[in-house]
């Protein structure tokens, strides 16, 4: 097993500034740092643990962690994936601090200026898709507070690793399902989040190509936006069936599936709806018959592998191996949602 001497020894450095660099903790010449994390990649160098647990106790990190509304359930699935690992890492003096915020760039600016004041270390973020928040992001790195997003990425920024679905692929998926599902010409409805969300036009974008590519006979007729509201949902849901009542299938791109849903059974039509995740109001509606299949995307596993990302750079320095982590998307059906 690779030691720090061993890693020194190659650098042509001192331990001394392998550990500042391994622990982010003063200034080392930008190219010998670099140098010093491709050998600890290529020794694959783990921290002894019993002196990581000391050293971070000493350190008493503080991870903030931010997450979107308080009213998405699919969001308290990720925070509870947040929480179990937290819970875990108490014994290494981690401490972390949480924040729920709607969909606005406003307020997530403040509450990431709020946690900068109360002193973390790092930032677990579901960023709102502007480039406020990716200055706001770059300017957090250049101060050294790591940021891993979560779920949801953004474009450009210095954040160190996405931790989330490949949304692109799953609307591929969803843009599949539908053509198995369906026969003949089809008019489609999607009700998104906002556009303002990577993470929802990613899975229409996705939706969108492979249609194009490979089932032209299934066309977009209306995209419209709940904001994750299930009364908004429910609202603009059943004014689309109403307005459209050709509408053959419907794709929920984000939350607002139940509202959605109830519209849909008060409208007397049973288009083919494609949702995503495994909420319980979203299985009440696929044990009903109501969603013909929703795509699980792990949120627990989105919301503790984020936090251990950060907990390992900062303990330890072991920048992630790979910019985007990946879940693995599976399809529930009526038949298989135990």
């Amino acid at each position: 097993m690779a030691t720090i001497k061993d890693i020194a020894d190659l650098a042509g450095v001192s331990r001394g500034t392998v550990d500042r660099v391994l622990n982010n903790r003063g200034a080392v010449n930008s190219q010998t740092a670099e140098k010093i994390m491709e050998i600890v990649r290529a020794l694959d160098y783990r921290p002894n643990k019993a002196g990581t647990a000391l050293a971070a106790q000493k350190k008493k990190y503080r991870i903030g962690v931010i997450l979107f509304s308080e009213h998405n359930p699919f969001f308290d699935e990720v925070m509870e994936g947040v929480r179990r690992k937290a819970a875990e890492l108490q014994d290494y003096g981690i401490t972390t601090i949480t924040r729920r915020v709607e969909f606005d760039a406003k307020a997530q600016l403040l509450a990431i200026d709020e946690l900068t004041e109360a002193g973390i270390h790092g930032l677990m973020l579901a960023p709102y898709n502007h480039m406020c928040i990716q200055r706001k992001i770059d300017e957090l790195v250049t101060a050294q507070i790591p940021v891993v997003t979560v779920n949801t990425d953004i474009d450009g920024s210095r954040r160190m690793a996405y931790v989330g679905s490949d949304y692109f692929r799953g609307g591929c998926t969803a843009a599949g399902l539908f053509s198995l599902m369906t026969a003949g010409e089809v008019r489609l409805g999607i009700i998104t989040g906002s556009s303002n969300i990577l993470c929802h036009t990613e899975r229409i974008a996705g939706l969108k190509n492979t249609l194009e590519a490979s089932y032209p006979r299934i066309r977009i007729a209306e995209i419209l936006e709940n904001h994750d509201d299930e009364f908004e949902s429910y609202t603009l849901t059943g004014q689309l069936l109403r307005r459209r009542p050709d509408i053959g299938a419907l794709f929920f791109a984000a939350a607002g599936v139940h509202g959605g849903c109830r519209a849909v059974e008060e409208s007397g039509l049973r288009p083919k709806i494609i949702t995503f995740d495994e909420v319980p109001t979203t299985l009440e509606m696929l044990r009903k018959g109501v969603i013909s299949a929703t795509i699980s995307q792990q949120p627990h596993r989105q919301g503790a592998r984020s936090l251990d990302l950060l907990f390992e750079y900062l303990t330890s320095g072991t920048v992630p191996a790979q910019e985007q982590y990946f879940v693995e998307h599976s399809i529930r059906i009526r038949e298989n949602y135990d």
